[in-house]
């Protein structure tokens, strides 16, 4: 079966050109055609990994362009990693699909945004397969593309537009650098093929600045399309797209995209401590400075953004502590609890018509199963023992502990205190409580959009089970094909681990339950770090002031140029050609003695001309 996995996109991508074409034909339909196409794709990829169990690598490529020695090929190829990926994606598409028609119903452009839904899977699932750096280029700018329509969905808001641009153009600063590390790649290696380039990291081909150097440079692309810091401000804007996109984006698919990059060209950095330890600072520093931006925010999409960027954060730094099983393991189970969380704040926001958790309060009793839909959303990714994320966060502690990184492990484990606190300061605000909403009519969603919530919650609890010290490390193995070593860590570790998740729970509830601790502990006592956390830690103004100012100078600088400098030297141009044409109309009037004046003045010019150089000889 591996051998048909390259028609596992192409299901989506009929759907993208079917509802292009007759969308507006189908109407709500449209769902079904989008859902039809996305749970194929889901079958034939696990028909691919089932069949990948137990067998090899598959790889089929063809010529596409040769340009001497060099030749560029286009393909697809089945490793144990993208064919566990292209379950995943395709598995969480389906499931916002089906969730989409009930949140999605009454737009007037419903089969558009199906169609862009279908185009993104196409695009994300497309990238997960290719065989070559050359390929995943353009399947990762085609999930740019994707993102970029999806997210400017409400094009007719001022917001929605504006997230859309920076969200394109911020992730293509990163994709620069991934760019420029691809070309310098070929230019070492005369190959895009990841088979050619892990050949010449082996045998030395590849010198050791060149390695840290293509390795980093790749790492800005991943930077960018995965949120993390400096290049992240995007993703919380991105919250202005419909709320199944946000589940999409921010669960398995764009941003997930960063992380399987670094995973899938783990060769090259395993070849280099310098672009590990970036890797890895970057991702610790990112995990803690978005969880402290969490504790604060009051829209409720936000609040998961930035839990999004935290935990991409994780995998990052488990990934530069040389543990790419623990990158994936985490990659895995955040996949179901966030997009079960972003799934079940969409289900609120559909009841309330509100997304600030401030005029939320008492939604448990109104709506009981996304209530407890979302509370195993928010236990898994809180680190509550048991669950999946408890079982993906413990391997990612490891993995800073047992390759030396003491301090960014405390960090880890002080961002996962936050993100306990956190999530539960949501729960107790948007369903503890009494009722802020005003809402009249509220009631629970309908099965449309609660039953793959359901799926997502038992996928949540039991992910977990696939890679643990106590039953078995089967995603280890599975990943490193039978060569999986789980490194035996100090028992103290799954212990601190479960504590501090607990500690912020119950620090939650003693503030937004039980509230017998005031909630403005942080407003009242240290107004200033309120301020920096809730404005962001004024990274947009800061770019506003900075790029944006720099930007915007050139830009009028050309403005002026073009205008002045060109547009002057093209009007100079027209006016003396303009002028040579009209002395040449005066002088072509129909008037015999002109003409015979000027033949005069010729002839006397040439006899001048000839007297005063002695002749033409």
């Amino acid at each position: 079966m591996m051998e048909m996995a390259w028609i596992v996109p192409l299901f989506p991508l009929f759907s993208f050109f079917l509802l292009l074409l007759a969308g507006k034909k189908m109407k709500e339909a449209s769902a079904y055609v989008g859902m039809l196409a996305t749970f194929v794709s889901f079958l034939v990829a696990s028909a691919v990994l089932a069949d990948r169990v137990g067998g090899s690598t598959y790889k089929a490529e063809q010529v596409w362009l040769a340009i001497g020695s060099a030749k560029l090929t286009v393909g697809f190829e089945v490793t144990a990693l993208n064919a566990w990926m292209l379950v995943i994606v395709s598995l969480v598409s389906f499931l916002v699909h089906m969730y989409a028609k009930g949140y999605m119903q009454g737009d007037e452009r419903f089969s558009v945004f199906y169609a862009y839904l279908g185009l993104f899977t196409f695009a994300m699932l497309g990238l997960v397969i290719s065989p070559n750096l050359l390929q995943t280029y353009m399947f990762w700018e085609l999930v740019g593309l994707g993102s970029f329509l999806l997210i400017g969905f409400y094009f007719y808001k001022e917001e929605a537009k504006a997230a859309a641009k920076k969200a394109f153009i911020m992730t293509r600063v990163g994709d620069v650098g991934f760019f420029i590390g691809m070309i310098l790649l070929f230019l070492q290696v005369g190959s895009f093929e990841y088979s050619d380039i892990f050949k010449a990291v082996q045998d030395g081909t590849l010198s050791q600045p060149m390695v840290t150097l293509t390795a980093i440079l790749i790492f800005v692309g991943a930077v960018g399309k995965s949120g993390q810091f400096p290049l992240h401000t995007w993703l919380p804007d991105a919250m202005e797209g419909p709320t199944p996109v946000s589940a999409l984006i921010h669960a398995a698919t764009m941003v997930a995209a960063g992380v399987y990059l670094v995973a899938a060209l783990f060769p090259l950095y395993e070849a280099s401590e310098t672009a590990l330890l970036t890797v890895a600072v970057v991702g610790g520093f990112t995990a803690i400075f978005a969880a402290s931006i969490a504790l604060v925010q009051t829209d409720i999409k936000r609040v998961l953004a930035y839990s999004t960027v935290s935990q991409l954060g994780y995998m990052m730094l488990a990934l530069g502590s040389g543990s790419d099983v623990a990158a994936i393991f985490h990659l895995t189970t955040h996949a179901f609890f966030k997009a079960l969380l972003f799934l079940a704040a969409g289900s609120v926001i559909h009841a309330v018509g509100t997304q600030d958790i401030e005029k939320m309060g008492g939604l448990w009793r109104k709506m009981p199963l996304t209530a407890a839909l979302f509370l195993v959303g928010a236990l898994a990714i809180s680190g509550v023992p048991l669950l999946s994320g408890f079982f993906s966060k413990d391997e990612i502690f490891a993995a800073a502990w047992m390759h030396g990184h003491g301090v960014l492990f405390w960090i880890a484990v002080v961002a996962s205190f936050f993100t306990a606190f956190y999530m539960f300061r949501l729960f107790f605000l948007v369903f503890g409580g009494e009722e802020r909403h005003g809402a009249k009519d509220v009631h629970e969603s309908p099965a449309v959009m609660t039953l793959p919530m359901l799926v997502l919650a038992v996928l949540s609890v039991a992910a977990g089970y696939i890679h643990t010290p106590w039953f078995g490390t089967f995603l280890g193995d599975w990943l490193t094909d039978g060569g999986y070593a789980h490194e035996k860590t100090p028992s103290w570790m799954m212990i601190v681990a479960a504590i501090v998740s607990l500690l912020g729970i119950f620090l939650a509830w003693l503030m937004y339950g039980k509230r017998s601790l005031a909630r403005d502990w942080l407003s009242s006592r240290a107004p200033l770090t309120y301020n920096v956390l809730l404005n962001k830690y004024y990274i947009d103004e800061f770019y506003a002031w900075t790029v944006g100012y720099v930007a915007n100078a050139i830009s009028r600088l050309f403005y002026y140029v073009d205008r002045f400098v060109i547009e002057g030297i093209a009007s100079l141009i027209t006016a003396t050609v303009n002028a040579a044409a009209s002395l040449g109309s005066r002088m072509q009037n129909g008037q015999v003695q002109t003409y015979g004046a000027v033949t005069f003045i010729g002839l006397a010019l040439l006899v001048a001309i000839l007297a005063f150089t002695g002749g033409y000889l």
